[in-house]
């Protein structure tokens, strides 16, 4: 048994709270989501001269229900909102959105009736690439960007993320009721 001057409290779930955070940020499964030509940039970055797969960020997964970042990568039409919103409901918590190039970010140059201005209308973004396309650096800057806003414990308004823990749970041996 430990004495009460042994145990420091909080340095063991600190020190637990960062590897969890930097296990999240470290492992991030993208769910592609390309609607224009930002999409083939997107693309490119999971190639050999990009290698997105240097920052744990390579297995693009095709349900957003094995997913935990969106990229949204072009303009988003009026139809196709409310098809992101239902996607990123999907979506396991904590969930994280890139917003890739100008359409997506404020509708680029398309500002007429048909097309959304700006994906943050629908769902909330943690990160803008700005550029009308971006090149693949850019995305890859916004997914380091984004993986020290999960290590800082950076979060939007209600986003859920990893919380310290408060106290501590002491399991006795014996009968439990």
């Amino acid at each position: 048994m430990a004495n009460s001057h042994d145990v420091v409290p909080g340095v063991v779930f600190s020190t637990v709270d960062k590897v969890a955070r930097w296990a999240q940020s470290s492992s991030l499964w993208p769910f592609a989501f390309g609607l224009a030509c930002c999409a083939i940039e997107m693309m490119s970055t999971v190639a050999g001269r990009f290698d997105i797969a240097r920052f744990g960020a390579e297995v693009f997964r095709a349900s957003p229900r094995q997913a935990d970042l969106m990229i949204v990568a072009g303009r988003v039409s009026m139809k196709m909102g409310p098809v992101i919103k239902r996607l990123y409901d999907q979506m396991p918590d904590p969930k994280w959105v890139i917003a890739m190039g100008a359409c997506s970010s404020c509708g680029g140059v398309f500002n007429n009736y048909a097309i959304i201005q700006g994906v943050d209308k629908v769902i909330p973004v943690d990160v803008y690439v700005p550029g009308c396309p971006p090149n693949p650096d850019a995305l890859l800057y916004a997914v380091t960007r984004l993986q020290e806003k999960i290590r800082s414990g950076e979060a939007r308004p209600g986003h859920k993320i990893l919380e310290p823990a408060q106290e501590v749970i002491t399991v006795e041996s014996g009968r439990t009721s």
